[in-house]
């Protein structure tokens, strides 16, 4: 008898357990925000790319923590797997928390960009990051307190030459989670967006940071930090996450500063960028 009691609580716990949701996981921001969650003792599911390892990081962290971890390994620009994901996440796991993460960039002569570089930052800076939102947002709504973490950029504030449509996509999810923050705002889900400056995730993004004018390389931290900031600053219920005291002041020059002079700071440094990378 109370073996079977041991066993029908152990369902209930499992049916019940909640789970944080990251996207783009198996490295950078997207690794880091996976350890700080962890560390505050929540289950994850990590979503990445097939190929990325997933599968050794989500046992590492599971070990570490002692906390439950699920993979999936999913194209997020690709519709039928990432509806499948969706159906996945919203009928299988209770879900407390979603962090958009995954996103891509990249330096390129918009007039020379293939359409499919073009068609990949849409895809995935936007597209991706709507559905699973509004897919998974009942789920949220059915917990006691949930959270919507969107990753944009300090790219949000402003064009950038050379980007073209990397900020373009970052000013859409800075205005999307903004908006869906004042729709929510009187029910459990609390939507936060963040604006990291650049990180350098690997020796070859170093490299390039070299490249930048002051202004830009002032905001640069590391992922891990740019995690702690955000997971902290989301459990406190802040709305907009500006990582770094050089982040805020920089946000505050890109605010004050004429647009134009920005446009050509900007031209400047991000060319000097495209000339490394063509001659690497």
């Amino acid at each position: 008898m109370i073996n079977r009691i041991k066993i029908t609580v152990m369902i209930i716990m499992k049916k019940n357990r909640l789970y944080t949701v990251i996207t783009g996981a198996s490295r950078g921001l997207g690794k880091s925000l996976a350890h700080e969650c962890a560390a505050c003792n929540r289950n994850l599911i990590l979503i990445s790319l097939p190929g990325e390892n997933i599968n050794l990081l989500a046992t590492r962290i599971s070990v570490i923590y002692n906390i439950e971890v699920r993979y999936f390994e999913t194209d997020l620009t690709n519709d039928r797997e990432l509806n499948h994901l969706c159906d996945e996440l919203s009928v299988k796991f209770n879900i407390d928390m979603l962090i958009n993460n995954a996103g891509i960039g990249g330096v390129h002569d918009f007039t020379n960009a293939s359409a499919a570089y073009i068609d990949n930052i849409i895809l995935l800076n936007i597209k991706a990051l709507v559905t699973l939102t509004q897919r998974l947002l009942p789920v949220l709504k059915k917990q006691e307190k949930a959270y919507i973490l969107n990753i944009a950029s300090m790219a949000s504030f402003g064009p950038m030459p050379y980007k073209t449509v990397y900020p373009a996509s970052k000013a859409f999810v800075y205005s999307f989670s903004r908006s869906l923050y004042a729709e929510l705002k009187d029910t459990n889900v609390l939507v936060s967006v963040a604006h990291p400056g650049g990180m350098a995730t690997n020796p070859h993004v170093s490299e390039r940071i070299n490249s930048y004018n002051r202004l830009i390389k002032s905001t640069i931290l590391s992922p891990d930090s740019v995690a702690r900031i955000c997971i902290r600053n989301v459990l406190n219920g802040k709305s907009i996450i500006i990582p770094g005291i050089m982040g805020k002041l920089s946000w505050v020059i890109i605010k004050i500063l004429p647009t134009q002079f920005l446009l050509d700071v900007f031209k400047k440094s991000l060319l000097k960028e495209l000339k490394l990378i063509h001659a690497a």
